[in-house]
């Protein structure tokens, strides 16, 4: 990378520009208008990289991303205005508050199984953190990378928001520079490489990973829904998408109830787009060719027709899997469920508890008790209650892991919140000095042990 370009970056950070709330709204709308004007070129785009259909390209790029600046842009004057706080009596005369100061120039590397919406959505943070902003798209989808590079600089001066593409050396080069905020979203693997780069600058950073998701079926649960909606959540994108039900425990007194509506399912939202061929594609043939290998760790019960020219995999769903298996040692990030039952929910629990926190979690019941133990008593970034993906869909609940699944948060506020930092400042009284604090004594003592009860 040549660090002019951080550099013109930094300069124009500090002529206070982006500062202005009204210049941020102003870039906001600025960027919708630009995404909406080449919405068609954009969805040509990631029907090249991932064969995504219009619909399916609209539902999880286009449309959430503009919630997300619909959103900001309603409710940042309100955000950045400086808050008031309380302040002790031990400080009387004084008064407190917290601004919320841009970081100055961050960095978004993104991935590219959402190689739009997960480049675009984080950067709509940092406008309106105020900041400046390099973006380092995926070059495994190099369709939308382009388009994205000519859409940010037709639309923004490169001192303001840049686009660097390239390969993994491109990612080492930026990292290799001090940014004053990382933002990257990507797997375990990659996500502690920079977490080692930024750690030697310091840099604070949000790591939005990934992990094994689970999804738990009670047998209480409402069991055609429950397979309606993890078959949806886990084969959209061909079930590239980071918060997709990895693997399914399913109560043992309805497992083959929940496995016939699986594919009832399967058949009834993707058969049509398969024989079309409309099904999403797997990224590249490295990855086509580790998930065929997943195939073997087990009985493939549905699907597991495959076309590598095309580079798809049919929903495929597996059981008689073991934990000590290639499949079940990593994400899965593909169109491959494996099922499990369970007869006590302990053995669950206890599987759950023993191996790095998820990314997500998805509960099926009727019972409320059992909702509450799984809900409160399992660590997980975030997740549904019966559903599953849609809780990333909403602008008012923080989307981030714990753990080896991630670190920090962002959407909506948190977005906002993500790209800033909270600087707290005490005013204080020129009208009369205290003498309080310049002189020590008995008397002293116990008027500051008033003052500070």
């Amino acid at each position: 990378m040549d660090d002019r370009l951080l550099k013109k970056q930094r300069d124009y950070f500090f002529q206070g520009e982006t500062r202005d709330v009204a210049f941020r709204i102003k870039q906001l709308k600025k960027l919708k208008k630009a995404v909406e004007v080449r919405e068609t070129e954009l969805m040509d785009a990631l029907r090249m990289d991932l064969n995504k259909s219009k619909e399916e390209a609209f539902l999880t790029e286009l449309g959430p991303l503009y919630q997300e600046i619909g959103h900001i842009i309603k409710h940042l004057p309100k955000w950045a205005k400086e808050k008031k706080v309380e302040t002790p009596v031990s400080q009387i005369g004084s008064e407190s508050y917290i601004y919320h100061e841009p970081h100055g120039v961050a960095l978004v590397i993104a991935p590219w199984n959402y190689p739009l919406q997960l480049a675009l959505a984080p950067v709509v943070g940092s406008i309106a953190g105020g900041n400046c902003t390099v973006i380092k798209p995926s070059e495994l989808t190099p369709h939308t990378s382009k388009m994205i590079a000519a859409l940010v600089s037709e639309t923004f001066s490169e001192e303001y928001i840049a686009v660097v593409e390239g390969a993994v050396e491109t990612s080492q080069a930026l990292l290799a520079e001090r940014f004053d905020y990382i933002f990257f979203t990507g797997s375990v693997a990659i996500g502690k490489v920079v977490m080692e780069a930024a750690s030697k600058h310091l840099t604070p950073v949000t790591l939005e990973l990934g992990g094994k998701s689970p999804a738990i079926v009670d047998k209480k649960a409402k069991v055609d829904l429950a397979a309606r909606r993890i078959v949806w959540g886990k084969f959209l994108n061909a079930g590239q998408t980071c918060v997709a039900p990895d693997y399914v425990y399913v109560h043992e007194d309805v497992k083959d109830q929940f496995i016939k509506r699986l594919d009832y399912h399967i058949q009834d939202l993707f058969r049509s787009k398969l024989e079309k061929g409309e099904y999403p594609r797997i990224v590249s043939e490295r990855h086509f060719d580790r998930l065929l290998s997943f195939l073997q760790d087990g009985d493939v019960v549905i699907g597991g027709q495959h076309e590598r020219d095309m580079l798809v995999i049919s929903p495929s769903v597996m059981t008689n899997v073991e934990w000590d298996q290639p499949i079940m040692q990593e994400e899965i990030f593909g169109p491959v469920l494996p099922v499990f039952s369970y007869s006590k929910l302990d053995e669950v629990m206890t599987v759950v508890r023993e191996r790095p926190s998820p990314l997500a979690l998805y509960v099926f019941t009727e019972d409320k008790k059992v909702e509450e133990k799984l809900v409160q008593g399992l660590p997980f970034g975030g997740g549904c209650v019966n559903d599953t993906v849609m809780h990333l869909a909403t602008p008012h609940l923080p989307f981030g892991g714990k753990g080896e699944s991630g670190m920090g948060a962002y959407h909506g506020y948190e977005s906002f919140a993500a790209f800033t930092h909270r600087k707290s400042i005490l005013k204080q009284s020129t009208s009369f000095d205290l003498p309080l604090r310049y002189k020590q004594g008995r008397l002293t003592m116990k008027l500051l042990r008033k003052l500070f009860q």
